[in-house]
């Protein structure tokens, strides 16, 4: 009797032991299974089109950059789409961003969708597209340069300060607040401007097939709708993302039925940042403290 109370008892710890490995077998796979969906938003195995959006102030952004490598590498990515909806930035960031896109064009094709805006900075990185698509009334173009600075000599002497500087040579740290903008400082400073509009100039005429004087000739810093932008040749049509994956099947072979994939970057946020951006929307506070240097920006009241 003793014995075959303690066989039951050994084959009832043993059956237990077994359910605990199945289960902990099955909650394994499930969890791969689940991380898999979740690294490749649903589609772990399969062909897609990315989607990658631009918004807002656009900033030099190492992790961007990577993101989009990560892209142009991936084989199952057959097409980018390109989301636009932003006033613009610096100029670096623009070029940056200018470049990673082409990058991504060398492997496969790439569309931009042009949304409420998409202006300077902004709509240099639309160049970088095979194909740009714009709403009807998509703002767009700005195409061009600016260096701000502000002169506050006259506030600082009527309240008694005096800033001293010095510095290595007359054009060293020019122009800033603390001194008058002197004509030699002007003078190198639109030399500048100059030089950087004429990178844009030359980035908008050789992608979009146009004849540089006829770029200069509208690159004055005007702002055109969706519609003469396309008349103008700045755009190749109008519409939305449908129109984008038209023209992928059409003229690249991308079919329509692939599904389309939103890569973003995975940031962590502060409570603060998260604040400011329901306060002051697209345009954070920090990114307006980093607007220094040359910018390619359009935003009436970016700067109120």
């Amino acid at each position: 009797m003793t014995l075959n109370t303690d066989a039951y008892i050994d084959r009832r710890r043993l059956k237990r032991g077994l359910l605990f490995w199945r289960l902990a077998a099955v909650a394994a796979v499930v969890a791969g299974v689940a991380a898999g969906y979740a690294r490749f938003d649903g589609y772990p195995l399969s062909d897609y089109v990315a989607r990658f959006e631009v918004d807002g102030i656009i900033l030099q952004d190492p992790k961007r950059d990577e993101l989009l490598a990560g892209i142009a590498n991936d084989r199952r990515a057959k097409a980018l789409i390109v989301r636009i909806d932003s006033p613009g930035g610096t100029f670096v960031g623009g070029e940056t961003l200018f470049r990673s896109l082409r990058r991504v064009a060398e492997t496969k094709p790439v569309v931009a969708v042009m949304d409420g805006m998409a202006t300077s900075g902004g709509y240099m990185a639309a160049v970088a597209a095979d194909h740009i698509v714009a709403r009807p009334s998509t703002i767009t173009g700005s195409i061009g340069v600016i260096f701000q600075t502000a002169d506050i000599t006259g506030l600082l002497e009527k309240i008694g300060i005096k800033p001293e500087t010095f510095k290595s040579g007359p054009l060293k740290a020019q122009p800033n607040p603390f001194e008058k903008v002197s004509p030699a400082v002007r003078d190198a400073t639109q030399g500048v401007v100059r030089e950087l509009y004429g990178m844009f100039v030359d980035m908008v005429a050789e992608r979009r097939g146009l004849e540089r004087s006829r770029v200069a000739g509208i690159a004055d810093g005007s702002v055109f709708s969706g519609r003469r932008a396309r008349e103008l040749g700045l755009v190749d049509a109008l519409g939305d993302e449908e129109e984008a994956r038209a023209w992928l099947a059409d003229q690249r072979g991308v079919a329509k039925t692939l599904p389309i994939r939103k890569v973003a970057l995975k940031r962590e946020r502060e409570l603060i940042r998260d604040m400011l951006d329901e306060t002051v929307g697209k345009a954070l506070f920090s990114e307006r403290l980093r607007l220094d240097g040359a910018i390619a920006v359009w935003h009436p009241s970016l700067w109120q």
